[in-house]
């Protein structure tokens, strides 16, 4: 998902700036002097560990979590017509997803690090959550393409609410009414809503990947644009690091593109070893979030790595059932199907032409074969949607001005009921 056709560059083809595609390679052009104007892009995939789920997934997404709000479906939620009508459901989640529920992760640190050592030139994230400020990235170099939580207005008059206001009303889930006389107008944070425009500050830095000199990209499915097309404004000879769980975009048509595939936090952590900055970065994390909530986030760090053992254990011996189901229709069908040997005495006579298969030439019943029942019949292993797409759901449309809803691609995946123990 996410991925686009692009042939992908060759083993044999030798990077143009890189010394090779890898992890050290790109720490060795970041040590060199080499990237002083790095350009971040990150989507929610630097967040899961922080506890905050992405939109999609089936079961744990937001979008799934809302159905008990009786949604007309999950994306009203963020749909401006639908918040004019009835803003309670958007309030239930704010409260869950405001600021100071959650404590940046280690990749949020490091993005701060970047700024700290006066290397960061600019970071777009997808993500409403304010992390990136939590983490300390200052204000005035963070491109927030969907908006987040940091300001709100009236949607009618556009007159900014006040903040301590606003985090009460999230806390009680009252929507706030605009506080200009003879308004009454609702108020809503400043995140993009489908049919609405992106912020101004989006399209004002659009052409800043340009002058990157190395583009680092960070948990994102790079679905939706027009966010999805920044990593391809990278010059030509201009690095490009992928941290996500699989290959997105454009990633890996480049012979500067190195990709690390997994757990971004994970990622993060080797690319710090390779700088010698992991002590510091290590420091810098539980400084910000304390020790209790640094171990919180490695246990389920931890936790995960288990939990996609135990499935990529489960897919095989899934596919062994599979094999072995295959195995015994063609022992089945080769039966049905085998060549008649010759008759030998003592034999029952064969079926003669004019007569019924199932009748012998005297007309009494003869035994017919049925097709053997396997021990995993069809449909036992019952197909099921997933969505993998990590970004919140706006997209501008052909005109630019709009956002719209994108249509995802799906996958069937095999799923699985667990015995209960």
């Amino acid at each position: 998902m996410g991925q686009e056709t692009s042939s992908l560059v060759s083993e044999d083809t030798r990077p143009d700036t890189l010394s090779e595609r890898s992890i050290a390679a790109v720490a060795d052009f970041i040590n060199s002097g080499k990237a002083k104007r790095i350009v971040i892009m990150t989507g929610a995939g630097i967040s899961t560990a922080a506890g905050i789920p992405d939109f999609r997934s089936p079961k744990t997404g937001l979008y799934h979590n809302l159905a008990r709000l009786n949604l007309p479906h999950p994306e009203a939620v963020f749909e401006i017509d639908f918040f004019r009508d009835n803003p309670q459901p958007f309030y239930v989640l704010a409260k869950e997803l405001y600021p100071g529920n959650f404590h940046p992760t280690i990749s949020h640190a490091f993005v701060a690090l970047l700024a700290k050592k006066k290397l960061l030139r600019m970071l777009f994230t997808q993500n409403i959550d304010c992390l990136e400020r939590a983490a300390g990235v200052p204000p005035e170099l963070i491109v927030e393409a969907h908006g987040s939580f940091a300001s709100q207005r009236c949607i009618d008059c556009k007159t900014p609410f006040p903040d301590a206001e606003m985090r009460k009303s999230v806390e009680s889930g009252t929507p706030p009414i605009c506080v200009t006389d003879g308004c009454g107008g609702l108020v809503k944070p400043d995140i993009v809503f489908f049919g609405e425009q992106l912020p101004n500050t989006f399209f004002s830095n659009a052409t800043v990947p340009q002058e990157a000199d190395l583009v680092i990209v960070v948990g994102t499915s790079l679905m939706v644009h027009p966010f999805a097309g920044l990593p391809r404004l990278a010059r030509d000879g201009v690095p490009r690091l992928l941290f996500n769980m699989q290959r997105v975009g454009d990633f890996g048509t480049r012979a500067d593109d190195v990709l690390c595939l997994g757990e971004c936090d994970d990622g993060i952590r080797k690319l710090a070893d390779e700088l010698g900055w992991r002590e510091e970065l290590e420091k810098m994390w539980v400084d910000l979030v304390g020790e209790g909530e640094a171990e919180r986030q490695r246990s389920r760090e931890r936790l995960e790595e288990e939990v996609d053992n135990e499935l990529d254990e489960i897919d095989e011996l899934v596919q062994m059932l599979e094999l072995s189901e295959d195995h015994d229709d063609h022992d089945t069908d080769a039966a049905a199907n085998a060549e008649p040997q010759d008759k030998k005495e003592g034999e029952r006579p064969a079926t003669i032409q004019g007569t019924s298969p199932t009748q012998s030439p005297a007309g009494s019943p003869l035994a017919t074969e049925k097709e053997l029942p396997t021990r995993f019949p069809k449909g036992s292993i019952k197909a099921g949607e997933r969505d993998e797409s990590t970004a919140p759901a706006a997209q501008v449309s052909e005109s630019g001005l709009e956002t719209t809803k994108e249509e995802l691609d799906t996958g069937k995946t095999a799923t699985y009921t667990p015995l209960q123990t």
